[in-house]
């Protein structure tokens, strides 16, 4: 272009396409100012594939795209898992140190549900824990990223939703310290009023009842013994913790139809021990851990335990624990009519406890430790053996040795002789 000429009219276009790139360019700079995004790729609506989803062993780590969320026109601080947008721990972080910018999210498997996600227990057929194909339970943990809808009946921005999912067998969700457990509410009628009592069962590794269960990742062995305990919180000193039905179940239903009774009435289970019912505000018993025939398929066995429980008064609970074996004598002052006071029935939960039916070791260096030490006594022994025969035989080899040079150097004639008992 010359100084003083006028532009042509293809100079003029020309011109005027720069200046529609460098507008874009100034604005898509603004836009994406500060965040690594690239305008070519980015300045679009969110996808499907912009959210990666990564299923630890001990965490869930979720990774969104920001560049369309930002062209989108909304901010980090505007997504959050399950609509828990007033809560901080529920949204995520920004990580500018990738391209493109992401924004993550982290759920740790020991709080699943702290931000409302979903976990959904199901069998399938599939390889278990020990790598054999049969029936297993598989755990799968679902929930969504979402923006915040508007207060106004109407909005100019599209709504954002992310979905994820992971499923993992069942006994990675279960914590070594931690058991999945319910609890139960009772009302108790008083004359002051009602108030509720919450009842939770607490498994145990030992009678001091200090240690909470610890679960192997390869399960219990079989007869190991557990300790149970029925405790209730909020508990007025007047009543006292009944166990009227203890029971297991291979699911999680109370009411699932295959079930063995541990205690019930006059019946007990000859490896269940009860120490103590009715007596406080805390029943306690013990159990041998087993595996139902169900699960013959299955190298583990996950085993539910049920109480049915009432409350009942601390002076009247005598009166409701049965007495095998002879009969109870009843007071002259109680009539027929006057039963002890008791709440209605609850049961609560506990499990799962999950045995093996074998003493595998949990690990390949375990079992190469065995084998080889297995092969080394092995070894040793036919060594000792051999050592025992080759001795042996040269103690009898050279007694014959010995026997045939003095009949060698014996007199032709004194083969012949008499033998003299006399000499010995």
């Amino acid at each position: 272009m010359i100084p003083g000429k006028p532009l042509s009219g293809a100079e003029m276009v020309r011109m005027g396409f720069i200046f529609l790139l460098m507008s874009n360019a100034a604005s898509v700079s603004t836009q994406f100012n500060g965040f690594n995004c690239d305008a070519n790729y980015h300045s679009r609506y969110p996808a499907e594939r912009d959210i990666s989803v990564y299923c630890g062993v001990q965490t869930i780590t979720l990774k969104i795209n920001f560049c369309p969320v930002l062209y989108s026109g909304y901010t980090a601080a505007d997504l959050a898992l399950n609509g828990h947008h007033s809560d901080a721990q529920c949204r995520g972080f920004i990580n500018n140190n990738t391209f493109p910018t992401a924004v993550l999210f982290s759920i740790s498997l020991s709080t699943l549900e702290a931000c409302g996600n979903s976990l959904v227990v199901s069998t399938a057929y599939g390889t278990n824990a020990y790598g054999n194909m049969s029936l297993v339970q598989i755990g799968n943990v679902s929930g969504y990223i979402d923006t915040p809808d508007p207060p106004t009946i109407i909005s100019y921005l599209p709504g954002l939703l992310y979905k994820f999912s992971c499923s993992y067998p069942l006994e990675y969700l279960v914590n070594n310290s931690q058991l999945a457990s319910s609890s139960a509410a009772i009302s108790v009628k008083d004359s002051n009023g009602t108030f509720v009592s919450t009842l939770s069962m607490i498994l145990y590794n030992d009678s001091t009842y200090n240690q909470p269960l610890s679960i192997p990742m390869s399960g219990l062995a079989l007869k190991t013994r557990v300790f149970a305990a029925v405790k209730a919180t909020n508990l007025d000193k007047r009543w006292n913790i009944l166990m009227d039905y203890c029971y297991t179940t291979p699911s999680g239903n109370p009411n699932d139809e295959l079930r063995y009774d541990l205690f019930f009435g006059c019946y007990k289970d000859p490896q269940t021990t009860v120490f103590e019912n009715g007596k406080s505000q805390m029943g306690r018993f013990s159990f041998e851990v087993f595996r139902f025939v169900k699960h013959r398929h299955q190298k583990m066995s996950t085993v539910f335990l049920h109480c049915v429980t009432k409350l009942c008064r601390a002076d009247d609970c005598i009166m409701l624990i049965p007495i095998c074996g002879r009969r109870r004598r009843r007071d002259g002052g109680q009539s027929p009519g006057s039963l002890p006071a008791a709440s209605g029935n609850a049961i609560i939960t506990a499990g799962p406890i999950i045995t093996r039916s074998d003493e595998t070791p949990t690990n390949n260096s375990q079992l190469a430790s065995a084998d080889s030490k297995h092969s080394v006594n092995s070894m040793t022994a036919a060594l000792i053996a051999g050592v025992v025969i080759l001795g042996v035989v040269s103690v009898g080899l050279f007694l014959l040795l010995l026997r045939l040079l003095q009949k060698s150097r014996l007199p032709g004639d004194a083969s012949s002789g008499v033998w003299n008992p006399s000499f010995k």
